[in-house]
């Protein structure tokens, strides 16, 4: 369900899913995981674009198919020391840790899980017509992916704090204004396709220091951020009126926002 293609010292990864709006299974996100150890092995890659087949990026996690197994959580959430990241966190730090710039090409709907991955690029290339939303207040949950560690140096706190909360989608003209958007577009092909021109051009040493160095400008208390993210979910998971809201889940259905415009 994750793809993965090499050309022309690109990886093209792809979450491959179109019959569910590339929702989020768990095998999806081992399979997030080992590509992007694939892909931080291989020093001949220049650059990452990840995307979604058909219309969508991605419609969030897929809960109902997830939940059918708490093992499934357990092993999502674990961690050897609070500080390390999970496997929610690797896929979408994951992007962060590569020294090579990392783009999410977005169309149509990028909301909760789908959201926080493409979070985790270092460019957003978005439909004009597309919608974004970190919607995990839906279910009774909190962001727990890591996007709370990049989410400081692109949003006002006020902005951050209510997008997580009313966990409802906002257009990509709306996304833009906030910071979440690197450029708008009415054609997501054509300027990916200009920003890798532009980013191939450069020194590959130049570029990866300075995304490190830029990084570390806007990152602080990393650790106890994802930290907090776990543990706080993990409260969330016991609380009954949390368990309650889960159980009604049908699956991805409910979270791909088909009533989007009465949000």
């Amino acid at each position: 369900m994750i793809k993965l293609e090499i050309k022309q010292q690109v990886a093209w990864v792809s979450l491959a899913r179109p019959e569910k709006q590339n929702a989020l299974s768990f095998a999806m996100f081992v399979e997030l995981s080992n590509v992007i150890k694939k892909i931080k092995n291989d020093r001949s890659l220049r650059a990452v674009v990840i995307s979604g087949e058909g219309e969508h990026f991605c419609s969030g996690l897929d809960v109902a198919a997830v939940m059918k197994k708490p093992s499934n959580i357990i092993k999502l959430l674990f961690k050897w020391l609070p500080g390390n990241q999970n496997l929610a966190q690797k896929v979408v730090l994951g992007w962060q840790d590569l020294s090579i710039p990392v783009i999410a090409k977005i169309t149509g709907h990028c909301f909760g899980g789908g959201m926080q991955i493409a979070l985790g690029a270092d460019y957003r290339i978005v439909d004009k017509n597309a919608k974004l939303a970190i919607m995990e207040a839906r279910w009774g949950l909190c962001p727990d992916m890591g996007a709370n560690v990049v989410l400081a140096g692109l949003m006002k706190r006020d902005q951050a704090l209510w997008l997580a909360s009313h966990a409802g989608p906002v257009s990509a003209a709306d996304a833009k204004e906030y910071g979440l958007v690197t450029q708008l577009t009415d054609d997501v092909d054509k300027q990916t396709d200009a920003v890798l021109e532009t980013l191939m051009a450069r020194s590959p040493d130049t570029l990866a220091a300075i995304k490190r160095i830029t990084q570390q400008s806007y990152r602080s208390q990393q650790r106890k951020i994802l930290a907090k993210e776990t543990w706080s979910q993990i409260r969330l998971l016991m609380n009954p009126n949390t368990k309650k809201a889960i159980a009604k889940a049908k699956g991805a259905e409910d979270i791909q926002f088909n009533n989007a415009k009465s949000w």
